[in-house]
């Protein structure tokens, strides 16, 4: 015990660090410990290529470091200051898991989209939508816009919520904050390009693996709530999960996306621009519904993400309290 002493999984700190999540959202402060590991990823990056490894070796001599940095440093400081004061480290250990969770943000954001397009704003929705994804905006109708709030709201149930949740009742504090580097690696090396192809791949893959299981369990969550909210379908959900999660080319993102079009019955993704060119025009879902367009289909699809997400975190609560 004195070995783990602050690091291991709490129901009571869970339920804490959600409740502050979701009334606070996740702060957004220049020493944020995500900003602090993207920090730290890139000045790292930057003296890994002066030395020469910029490829397979240097990606995975990065893992390595960001982890020992940050899950190891992060966990001594915890135990140290347990050891020291116990109530400070539990509520060191409460904050670091605040940090690290992002329901609240990822509701509010998606409900900016959706307000500025009430409000008749297609420049601001095009706007916020720009902070969630990676495409070009210019050519996306309100439509457009709702498509890719609720593409962003299901694909990070996954990473945002359920993942997380899983990591930590696994492995408590250590294992959350590695999955966070893992993560944070993932959106910053992980691109299939010149620059990154070699250099990116284990943080890439390793990101792969750490959301394989939480994907496919993320597809059960959205039929399982499906069944609870009215208009959703919990059939549509598990068989589109599982029959299009393909469409997209990550080995995980397509489970939750395609699982939230069956239960909406509406069809999500649509054209993408990227660099000013047509990057895709696939859909996923049944081919006779019709593409999520309206406030409607938006309000449903927050109401599924909140749901799930709420639904995850009492399986998660639960599982640590039989393990007590």
């Amino acid at each position: 015990m004195a070995l783990t002493l602050g690091l291991e999984p709490s129901a009571a700190l869970l339920i804490g660090a959600l409740v502050l999540d979701v009334a606070f959202a996740d702060p957004d402060y220049a020493w944020h410990p995500v900003r602090l590991i993207g920090r730290s990823l890139s000045a790292l990056e930057r003296r890994l290529r002066r030395v020469g490894l910029n490829g397979y070796g240097g990606g995975i001599v990065l893992v390595v470091l960001l982890a020992g940095l940050w899950a190891g440093g992060i966990s001594l400081l915890v135990m140290l200051v347990s050891t020291l004061v116990a109530w400070l480290g539990a509520a060191l250990h409460l904050f670091v898991v605040y940090s690290l969770m992002a329901v609240g943000s990822l509701l509010r954001h998606g409900r900016r989209i959706e307000n500025a397009l009430r409000a008749g704003n297609l420049s601001a929705a095009k706007h916020a939508v720009s902070q969630l994804v990676g495409r070009d905006t210019q050519p996306m109708d309100p439509a457009a816009c709702r498509r890719a709030a609720v593409e962003s709201l299901t694909e990070n149930l996954t990473d945002a919520v359920v993942s997380p949740l899983v990591w930590y009742v696994v492995g408590g504090l250590p294992v959350l904050v590695l999955f966070k580097v893992v993560s944070t690696m993932d959106s910053m090396v992980g691109f299939r390009t010149p620059q990154y192809l070699r250099f990116g791949w284990c943080g890439a893959r390793l990101d792969d693996v750490m959301n394989y299981v939480p994907a496919r369990m993320t597809w059960l969550l959205i039929a399982g709530t499906a069944a609870l909210v009215p208009g959703c379908s919990a059939t549509k959900a598990l068989w589109y999960g599982f029959s299009d999660h393909a469409v997209l080319p990550s080995p995980n993102s397509g489970w939750s996306e395609a699982a939230a079009a069956g239960a909406l019955g509406r069809r999500l993704i649509g054209p993408i621009w990227n660099g000013g060119s047509l990057v895709t025009d696939v859909w996923i879902g049944a081919a006779s519904d019709p593409p999520l367009s309206s406030s409607a289909d938006y309000d449903r699809a927050a109401t599924l993400v909140a749901v799930s997400s709420l639904l995850a975190t009492m399986i998660a609560i639960g599982a640590l309290s039989v393990g007590r």
